[in-house]
């Protein structure tokens, strides 16, 4: 089963987790000094904020997977799109350790989709999509940016 993922860039980590956790009714279920993550089923999200330096709004967005095999049909999916996949592979994250690819939807906002492999204790970055008109920082994802 699939769960929608959001990352938004936040200027006010813990106000920002005060917001989201009475909004959500629950404590995150990570919080590092810069990053907090709620893995909720109602709605059934992965909602993470960071203030990392990137501008305050919607960092992006993906589809977290169960197994390898739904990340394959989903990446397949957004081959058929037509949009350029950026495969990663196994690659830290957001501090996690995940099998990921990335894409540039027609408005410029990064989706990336990924399965989970477990918890690691540094936040992680990821590699870039090939250079593109519009500039879109991702937190850990590709950018239209040449890296």
């Amino acid at each position: 089963m699939k769960r929608l993922h959001v990352h938004v860039a936040v200027d006010d980590l813990s106000r920002s987790i005060g917001f989201y956790s009475t909004l959500f009714g629950v404590p995150p279920t990570r919080v590092e000094a810069d990053y907090a993550k709620w893995q909720l089923d109602d709605p059934r999200v992965n909602f993470a904020i960071s203030a990392r330096g990137a501008p305050a709004g919607l960092d992006h967005l993906g589809l977290q997977v169960d197994n390898a095999e739904e990340l394959g049909a989903v990446s397949a999916a957004l081959t058929g799109a037509g949009e350029t996949l950026l495969d990663q592979g196994t690659t830290t994250c957001c501090y996690a350790r995940s099998d990921k690819a990335w894409v540039i939807d027609p408005q410029g906002i990064a989706w990336e989709t990924f399965l989970s492999l477990g918890r690691t204790t540094q936040y992680g970055e990821s590699a870039r999509l090939a250079p593109a008109p519009t500039p879109v920082a991702a937190c850990c994802g590709p950018s239209r940016n040449a890296s």
